[in-house]
């Protein structure tokens, strides 16, 4: 049976449910099964960052840190998850992920080249993943990518471009990961 492994950039998934699908909250186990199709699921990968926290935290920081808290157990719970934690910087009045597509990138390397998947899922629209998409597909790694064409979460065409397969994150397959 083909081996899959499913790669979600937890901010682009987030963007995507709330300006496109009207702040669905879905079933990320049932999600990961759907795209997975009739191949079995490995481990799905979940990369995100804990909410900014300044020094002392104010209220709504704390209240932001205590939901993460809640949704990465959530997370630790599903059947073949793992959660993969970046650092969010504050720059200026912007809030900036850190190490999050670097970890990615690893992962789907270092995973393509010691051959414990024959195909990839992403789930983002990152073009900064082209090189690393490539490397998967050098190794024998059939790449998918799901993605949105809402203008407020494109996928970069380098990006789907690069994939072997492009898959439309579709109002079906949210309605059937609706909670």
């Amino acid at each position: 049976m083909v081996k899959s492994v499913v790669f979600i950039d937890g901010a682009y998934l987030a963007k995507v449910l709330k300006n496109v699908f009207n702040n669905a909250r879905i079933d990320l186990e049932r999600f990961s099964n759907k795209i997975c199709g009739n191949t079995e699921r490995i481990r799905t990968y979940y990369y995100f960052c804990r909410p900014y926290s300044s020094s002392p935290p104010t209220q709504d920081e704390i209240a932001r840190g205590a939901d993460f808290d809640r949704f990465q157990d959530k997370i630790k719970k599903l059947n073949r998850f793992e959660m993969k934690l970046g650092k969010l910087q504050k720059i200026g009045n912007e809030f900036k992920q850190k190490r999050v597509d670097v970890q990615l990138s690893v992962d789907l390397v270092g995973m393509s080249y010691r051959g414990q998947m024959d195909r990839a899922i992403l789930v983002t629209g990152d073009s900064d993943f082209v090189p690393a998409v490539t490397a998967a597909r050098d190794a024998g790694i059939v790449v998918a990518v799901y993605y949105t064409r809402h203008p407020s979460t494109y996928a970069h065409d380098e990006l789907l471009d690069a994939c072997d397969e492009r898959h439309e994150i579709t109002q079906d397959l949210i309605d059937g990961c609706v909670i």
